[in-house]
């Protein structure tokens, strides 16, 4: 069986993803303890260890067949901006992709991040270090939603093989999954879309949403993402970020998505565990690598290996 060691592991989306194609993973590590306590809450059998990993020692962690990775995304996200306080250092995380790498020479590695990830200005010394260790690159940017998510999601995920060069797996076509069918609306804390605390922005969405989609539609609470309207329920919900930012409107009610449906909008199990606290749980996922989307890539290096 092919074995598999997941840095920055988070929720354990890869984990999931891995699970699912055959692979057994054997160890998984993540700075953040709360991560560390839901993850192996979910993977009693995969050993564990809260650690920067900058700072691993890689003869410690089990020698593997395939390494997965998903270093800090936050330094090179639009979303965030690459000049917040901490960029450099979360940016810095996919250093230890390479110090893995070096030590055990997995047969192949996949490393997911954002797309502008491509863009750091030390992606070029990056890449040269993976083939500097013999290991040739396949960058392929997919939406989650191709992949049968129900969500907008578009993630870089890196393919590293020791061939002579890059493996192209394609791209997948999956008939996309409307936001309709994760959502309960006879569930959770709903309110009036009128009230003296609403602000005029959000107001002036929920209206322009009414005119182009009627009654019930989700749209973003904060921001501006999918523009000023929101989206209709037939198609994938926006990109779930680490922020609460998704409401859903329905005639003169609306309320916040719960956290069982941000869960099945990253296509994670409904009885997967998450912490108890929303906002954490929310984080969590945010951060989260979704599982068909990653297995999808790990099935097809496989029937490509």
């Amino acid at each position: 069986m092919t074995t598999a060691v997941d840095l920055f592991a988070g929720a354990g989306g890869f984990t999931l993803a891995a699970e699912s194609a055959g692979v057994r993973v054997l160890w998984a590590a993540n700075h953040w303890p709360a991560a560390v306590e839901v993850h192996a809450s979910n993977h009693a059998g995969v050993e564990h260890a809260c650690q920067d990993l900058h700072q691993t020692r890689w003869e410690t962690v089990p020698a593997h067949d395939l390494l997965l990775a998903s270093p800090c995304c936050q330094g090179h996200s639009r979303a965030r901006g690459k000049e917040r306080p901490g960029s450099d250092v979360s940016r810095s995380t996919a250093w230890a992709v390479v110090s893995c790498v070096e030590y055990h020479r997995p047969r192949a590695v996949i490393v997911e991040n954002v797309p502008e990830f491509l863009s750091w200005v030390l992606f070029p010394a990056w890449s040269a270090a993976m083939n500097a260790l013999g290991y040739s690159l396949a960058p392929h940017v997919i939406d989650a939603a191709d992949c049968g998510v129900p969500q907008h999601r578009e993630r870089l995920f890196i393919v590293a093989t020791r061939s002579a060069s890059p493996l192209d797996l394609g791209r997948p076509s999956l008939e996309h999954q409307p936001v309709a069918g994760i959502l309960d609306f006879d569930a959770g804390q709903w309110s009036p879309v009128e009230t003296p605390r609403r602000s005029p922005a959000t107001l002036r969405r929920v209206a322009a949403g009414r005119a182009r989609f009627g009654a019930r539609f989700v749209m973003p609470y904060y921001g501006s993402g999918s523009g000023l309207t929101g989206r209709a329920l037939t198609r994938p919900l926006g990109t779930v970020t680490t922020r609460d930012r998704w409401a859903l409107v329905d005639g003169d009610r609306m309320r916040m998505l719960r956290v069982d449906e941000y869960r099945a909008a990253m296509a994670f199990p409904a009885g997967y565990h998450l912490p108890a606290t929303r906002h954490e749980a929310i984080h969590m996922l945010g951060n989260a690598v979704s599982p068909p989307h990653a297995a999808w890539v790990i099935r097809r290096l496989l029937e490509a290996a």
